[in-house]
């Protein structure tokens, strides 16, 4: 049901007005559309049930397909009313209720015949919902009807054409690229609007032709658009190919530069300030050329228009980033704008000043700031606090003024956001800022006595942890510390707890004091408080080891923590206490690489895969960290892992095969699926006697493989430098087996020998090429160049269709499909499909394959490769020759 819309009521405070659609149900509105099927239609009351059915579609009630159906054929019954009102919400509503294929063809002809119609009103609209919901079969019906429509003398049939082209550019773009003619005739219109809508179009239709839009805007540059609209668009355009363009770093040959320059003179405020926008965002723009741009900027500065004064000062803060000098002459403008009634122009004003400002200009910058920040809403404070922060590093002479204003903002009303980005800000000047070190802590410590957010609070004790134990004075910092103890959390209360033992750990002369404190923790009426109080007493309380102490206290784990997880879970509590140092430090678990036997135990489920560039980066952490692997250099690639047993076999294994430009690694991900049995001193053999250019210069065996717990053996070849070798490789598992007892779990001393026959592993062309997609292939074949590029044509042989063939090629070579190009429409005789690469040695390759049938099942294949490097561009097809 819809809810009420109250508005006051300027004379009668007590009186309060409703909306018109209070109470209306969908039951109730389908019961009253009957009245479209009245033999004398009455157009008043037809347009307030559409007006309701509008309401409920866009209120989110969803109507059935029947309801639906039902409504859209009523609604077709009210083309017989010459009622303009009437005729324009039957328009509406048809387009809301998007019929399907087979009820279109009931209005297409009335639409059609609205097309053709001396109502002007009746042809725009018409124009705008046939486009709306036809298919591409109906839209070639009433495509010259389209063309015409787009050079139409009423400029209101004419933009309702070239918007609904531009609409349809994204479903049928092969249709709308043939109005090219009209289009380019529209955009010499006098009428702005569509002049504006011809120039969006007919860029569209060009976009992918970086030619085509270069000549676009050139022709247009020499003073052919009258509207403003048209004006800024172009504007955009001329900014776009000014920043493809080559000679993008000569400054002088800049091109354009003068267009730009010369529509700061335009009479229309939006032109000027789109031109002086393009030209502030000039890659590698100089001051010379943004004077003019600053000048014009300054004047809309004192403008009457906010909206104006708005996008002035936006601008000049983007500017400041990068020009703070050009900008310092609009700073006495700008010093106004501080009052401005309007918040949002106010902080843009303080920020740009804040930059821009001298070191004399802080002080009384920051008395103006102080009763401007009561005024403005935290997000905007948040903007002001990383403005201050950057000018204290920048003066840092001025920290004392500065951190004494953080301060006193820190200790008003504010959420958590504002808070962090004050505290935040405080950090930062302690670290980089000496002598804001002893001050910047006392702030701190006084804003933790009051502070209401838990996690500000750890975080403000852990870094008083960490620099309150370095100052001249570390006792002053322990009263504050050890009140948190008494008057916070559980949480807030550990976290001070670790703080009083650091500086017991760092300060010998503090360290009696921090004991006492330390006792009163252990009657704490939280277990995690009163555990850490335990252990920092016996941490403390040690002799000697005062070294590793500190370690234990301030050191960074070095062991990974699912290890940790695990060996925490595996121990049993007994006389011997459990010893840290038998975690084992290598990483045990890769991800994707690792599998575990089906059925035997149950797995995370739902558990989101992990991404492609973290795999790559732990592959990377993992390799350099073994010491027979870590001058191999960078790791190219690492493929998907390849399955070496069968399900359900008694030892799981798969291979991850990791390239480097002189190497080959296979990470062996083994998995021992007998619980009777431990597995030791694990490797595999490799035979590569079928592939010649490889020879083995390195093993890492795996010392221990328990039951369901996955480890990795590896061993690594070497290959000629940068060369695409090939080859299949024998496996060869080999351990010595124990025996177990399942009621102890222990194993037997002795062990027996043993091997286990893996599958055959192959290094294919394709583990030499990185999937690198391109967003835009044709812009990216074109600024290749033709220097490397090479042309053959080959025969694939018979194949069952042209999928298979384009699947096979893109299998081979390894290479990314573009824009879609791998998907082949059923029943096709020829096909293109585009690809893209990064080839060892960090060379971009860009592929283009024409396939066709020749004869009855035979495909062929034309292929095209442009490359940074000649070589690599034989290669590919010395790939595809031998594949």
């Amino acid at each position: 049901m819809a809810q009420p819309f109250l508005k006051k009521d300027d004379d009668h405070d007590d009186e309060v007005d409703y909306s018109p659609f209070l109470g209306i149900e969908k039951g109730a509105v389908l019961q009253e559309a009957r009245v479209f099927n009245d033999p004398q239609l009455d157009p008043r009351r037809c347009s307030q049930v559409i007006t309701k059915l509008l309401y409920l579609l866009n209120q989110g009630e969803t109507f059935t397909k029947v309801e639906a159906t039902e409504v859209f054929f009523a609604v077709t019954k009210l083309f017989q009313s010459r009622d303009l009102g009437l005729r324009r919400m039957v328009y509406v509503i048809i387009k809301e209720l998007s019929p399907s294929a087979d009820e279109v063809i009931i209005v297409t002809s009335s639409l059609m015949k609205d097309m053709t119609s001396k109502t002007d009103m009746y042809r725009a609209n018409a124009i705008r919902v046939l486009c709306q919901i036809t298919d591409g079969t109906l839209l070639t019906q009433i495509e010259r009807y389209l063309k015409q429509a787009i050079v139409d003398k009423n400029p209101v049939v004419a933009s309702a054409a070239l918007v609904s082209g531009i609409h349809l550019l994204q479903t049928n773009p092969e249709i709308v690229k043939r109005w090219s003619n009209e289009v380019q005739e529209a955009v010499q219109s006098r009428a702005a609007l569509v002049q504006f809508h011809a120039l969006a179009l007919l860029h569209q239709i060009r976009q992918n032709d970086r030619l085509a839009v270069n000549k676009l805007v050139s022709s247009l540059t020499r003073g052919s658009v009258r509207s403003p609209l048209a004006q800024c668009l172009l504007i955009r355009y001329t900014s776009q190919v000014t920043r493809e363009s080559a000679s993008n770093t000569q400054t002088g040959d800049r091109p354009f530069y003068d267009f730009l320059e010369g529509c700061l003179r335009h009479k229309a405020e939006m032109v000027i300030f789109e031109a002086a926008r393009a030209i502030t965002e000039l890659n590698g723009v100089t001051s010379r050329e943004l004077t003019p741009a600053i000048t014009v900027l300054q004047l809309f500065l004192s403008s009457t228009k906010p909206v104006l004064r708005f996008a002035a000062v936006r601008t000049l803060n983007k500017v400041a980033m990068t020009h703070p000098i050009a900008v310092t002459n609009c700073n006495i403008d700008m010093e106004s704008l501080i009052s401005d009634q309007n918040r949002s122009i106010a902080t843009l004003a303080i920020t740009t000043l804040l930059k821009t400002g001298n070191e004399s200009s802080v002080d009384r910058l920051m008395k103006q700031i102080t009763t401007f920040m009561s005024d403005i809403a935290d997000e905007f404070k948040i903007v002001v606090i990383e403005a201050i922060r950057s000018l204290c590093l920048k003066f840092p002479l001025k920290h004392r003024s500065l951190m004494n204003f953080l301060s006193n903002i820190l200790r008003e009303e504010g959420g958590f956001e504002y808070k962090k980005a004050i505290v935040d800000s405080i950090v930062i000047l302690i670290r980089d800022i000496p002598e804001a070190k002893e001050s910047g802590l006392l702030h701190l410590c006084e804003f933790i006595e009051d502070c209401e957010f838990t996690y500000l609070s750890t975080q403000i004790l852990h870094f008083l942890g960490i620099e309150g134990p370095k100052t001249s004075d570390p006792s002053k910092y322990i009263r504050y510390i050890y009140n948190r103890v008494h008057l916070e959390n559980a949480t807030v209360r550990a976290g001070a707890v670790s703080t009083l033992a650091k500086f017991g750990a760092m300060v010998d002369s503090l360290k009696p004091r921090i004991f006492v404190l330390l006792r009163r923790c252990l009657f704490d009426t939280d277990d995690e408080v009163r555990d850490r109080a335990t252990l920092y007493l016996k941490t403390l309380g040690a002799d000697g080891a005062v070294e590793d102490m500190k370690e234990f206290l301030f050191g960074s784990l070095d062991i990974p923590l699912v290890n940790l997880e695990r060996s925490l879970k595996n121990y049993e509590p007994s006389e011997e206490s459990f010893d840290i140092n038998s975690v084992p430090k290598e990483v045990k678990i890769q991800p994707l690489a690792e599998k575990k036997a089906p059925g035997k135990k149950p797995t995370g489920l739902g558990g989101p895969p992990p991404a492609p560039p973290s795999t790559i980066d732990a592959y990377e952490k993992l390799l350099s960290s073994i010491p027979e692997f870590a001058n191999f250099g960078k790791l190219f690639k690492s493929s998907a892992p390849v399955e070496l047993t069968e399900a359900e076999t008694e030892y799981a294994v798969n291979v991850v095969k990791h390239i480097f430009d002189g190497h080959v690694v296979f990470q062996y991900n083994c998995t021992n699926t007998i619980p009777e049995q431990l597995l030791e001193n694990v490797t595999v053999i490799v035979d590569a006697s079928e592939a010649e250019e490889f020879a083995e210069v390195a093993s890492k065996p795996l010392r221990s493989l328990p039951y369901d717990s996955p480890g990795q053996t590896f061993v690594a070849f070497e290959k000629p430098e940068g060369v695409p070798a090939v080859g299949k490789f024998s496996n060869m598992l080999r351990f010595i087996v124990k025996e177990v007892d399942p009621s102890t779990g222990e194993a037997e001393d002795d062990g027996v020998e043993d091997e286990y026959q893996l599958e055959e592993l192959e290094v294919v062309a394709a583990d030499y090429m990185l999937k690198v997609g391109v967003s835009n292939f044709r812009n990216a074949w074109e600024s290749m160049g033709p220097d490397c590029e090479r042309v053959d044509e080959y025969d694939l042989g018979p194949r069952e269709n042209l999928a298979e063939a384009v699947n096979a090629v893109i299998n081979l070579l390894g290479m990314q499909p573009c824009e879609g190009t791998e998907v082949v429409p059923s029943n096709s005789r020829s096909h293109t499909c585009l690809l893209s690469g990064v080839y060892i040695g960090n060379v971009k390759v860009l592929v283009r394959l024409q396939f066709g049938i020749d004869g009855p099942k035979d495909v062929a294949m034309k292929l095209a490769v442009r490359s940074e490097d000649e070589a690599v561009s034989d290669a590919i097809h010395e790939i595809v020759a031998s594949g």
